[in-house]
């Protein structure tokens, strides 16, 4: 019951907030491309302030651009953990699309839609992303290519790493900067996630979005663990698919670095 009453204040709260905010970005988006990169911030930084979740940032961005940001996935929810930290756009998978609600938000905060399953759309797609990376835009990556069970990483595709190579060729700029980027969820309600209760975190693909929300946000309370490691530099004599391994490797040791915070894997 605590946790049903719980949901409807937060959504009480979170629903006209957003309506409210949602004119404003449209504005912004338009008349104000600066400002409206901040706004995303406000608006997931409130949405974790009421859900309770605490997010724990070690290291920091790189200020060298253009940069893309290559991490992990575990959840819907690092969606808006990682866009309380900076100004950040996301490529989505395309399903997201279809989405009520959320896909509207996604575009506010201009995502990039990518269809993995359309291989000759891939060039197109890689193009998008290497003209927003260009025109400053820090863009997050999810390489695993879809959401993994919260306890170990899936492997990296490498197809997406061609937005770089789509990028030098462009601009003309000498290199893209890459930087790996780990995240773990590693508490509820100060109890460390072994790895049974990370369901409560962790979404799978296979699961349901909205029964899988609606639990995560009465339950609360998450430390969420974020970690930034040193870039790597993207140039044109890199091989996407090497690149794709190295940045691998960083973020799975920075993960269980991470998940051994507090408990062993």
């Amino acid at each position: 019951m605590i946790a049903r009453l719980r949901f409807i204040l937060i959504l009480a709260l979170l629903v006209p907030a957003t309506l409210l905010l949602v004119p404003v970005q449209l504005i912004c988006l338009k008349f104000a491309p600066a400002l409206s990169r901040k706004i995303p911030i406000l608006w997931h930084r409130m949405v974790l302030k009421l859900v309770g979740v605490r997010v724990h940032v070690h290291g920091g961005f790189t200020k060298d651009r253009p940069l893309m940001l290559v991490s992990n996935h575990v959840s819907w929810s690092d969606i808006v953990v990682l866009g309380s930290i900076d100004e950040l756009c996301f490529i989505a998978k395309n399903e997201v699309k279809s989405w009520p609600g959320i896909n509207y938000l996604s575009r506010l905060q201009r995502t990039v839609f990518v269809d993995r399953d359309r291989k000759r759309d891939a060039g197109v797609q890689a193009d998008t992303i290497a003209a927003r990376l260009v025109q400053g835009d820090t863009m997050v990556l999810f390489a695993e290519g879809t959401t993994g069970n919260g306890n170990s990483l899936l492997g990296f595709k490498s197809a997406l790493f061609g937005a770089p190579q789509m990028a030098l060729s462009q601009s003309g700029v000498d290199q893209i900067y890459i930087q790996p980027m780990a995240i773990a969820y590693n508490t509820l309600h100060g109890m460390p996630l072994g790895r049974y209760h990370q369901t409560y975190a962790s979404w799978p693909g296979d699961l349901e979005l909205l029964p899988h929300l609606v639990n995560f946000v009465k339950q609360g309370a998450f430390d969420v663990d974020v970690c930034f490691g040193e870039c790597l530099i993207f140039d044109a004599n890199t091989k996407r698919k090497e690149m794709a391994q190295q940045i691998e490797a960083v973020v799975r040791d920075d993960f269980a670095r991470l998940r051994r915070q507090y408990h062993q894997t």
